[in-house]
């Protein structure tokens, strides 16, 4: 992977830093596996705006991925690796032995002819996927279950990976990409590898419709409000608020605001670094 800085010839390319998308094999994505996807603008099922600050932006399609990866056994072939607009990993198509395809979430160091597989007693390569039983300590993994068969929902952005850090009984300690060490049931399932398309973060808009092309308004800032729409709002000329918060007076930086009587609170040996 590797990224270029655009010339200053027009403003907006002055500060503009790109993905060559050098890993990207095609443009054309599995028909059966793509989908429609509306847009709601922020908006709920009566009109009302719920959510400021979204709408407009690129008509995008939902491609369908297999994060469960339990077809156990077979080899796939991994045919091209493509661009996601719904993600900032890339995703790789697989073409399995008996015929069917499905996407999965891309490894850094994919090529396409490569073969992959999950499942029990299979080899360490990257993009296998097997049970944390399974994986040796000191593993860099991914796409990581929370709860046996639900599929992964951790660790699957672009550039991630977590370490296996120990064993004990049915439950593996893993640290995660935030520093927070967390205990998961060895009967998960985990990924082997780093997340694909790490230089994700190096990345630079440069102007303002870039953002619009994601769906994304101009954000007014709470400062810049008066004070009946905003705690941080009033003030003469650039005076802040004081405390940042949010609408609600909910504040925003140092404050804790997960529930102290959350139920997997006790998984958690070690919160994420402040």
């Amino acid at each position: 992977m590797s990224i270029k800085k655009l010339k200053p010839i027009t403003p907006g390319q002055r500060f503009r830093i790109v993905n060559c998308f050098d890993q990207i094999t095609t443009s054309n994505s599995e028909k059966i596996l793509t989908k429609g996807k509306s847009k709601s603008g922020g908006r709920n099922n009566t009109g009302r705006m719920t959510i400021r600050y979204l709408g407009g932006g690129h008509k995008k399609k939902y491609r369908i991925i297999d994060f469960k990866r339990r077809k156990f056994g077979i080899y796939a072939i991994i045919k091209s690796i493509e661009y996601d607009p719904n993600r900032s990993s890339f995703i790789a198509l697989l073409h399995y032995k008996d015929g069917e395809k499905r996407y999965i979430i891309a490894m850094d160091g994919f090529k396409v002819g490569q073969k992959i597989i999950s499942g029990k007693k299979i080899p360490f390569n990257i993009g296998n996927s097997t049970f944390l039983s399974e994986i040796p300590l000191g593993t860099t993994i991914s796409c990581i279950e929370l709860r046996p068969g639900q599929g992964a929902k951790i660790v699957r952005s672009a550039g991630s990976f977590a370490q296996l850090f120990a064993k004990d009984g049915k439950y593996a300690s893993i640290k995660l990409p935030s520093g927070e060490i967390r205990m998961i049931m060895v009967t998960c399932m985990a990924t082997i590898g780093v997340v694909s398309n790490p230089d994700h973060q190096l990345e630079t808009y440069g102007k303002a419709g870039k953002s619009r092309h994601l769906g994304k308004r101009p954000r007014t800032r709470g400062v810049a409000m008066n004070p009946v729409d905003h705690p941080m709002g009033g003030g003469e000329g650039k005076a802040s608020g004081g405390i940042p918060r949010s609408r609600k007076g909910k504040y925003s930086k140092g404050f804790r605001t997960r529930s102290k009587r959350k139920h997997s609170n006790k998984y958690i040996l070690q919160r994420r670094k402040k």
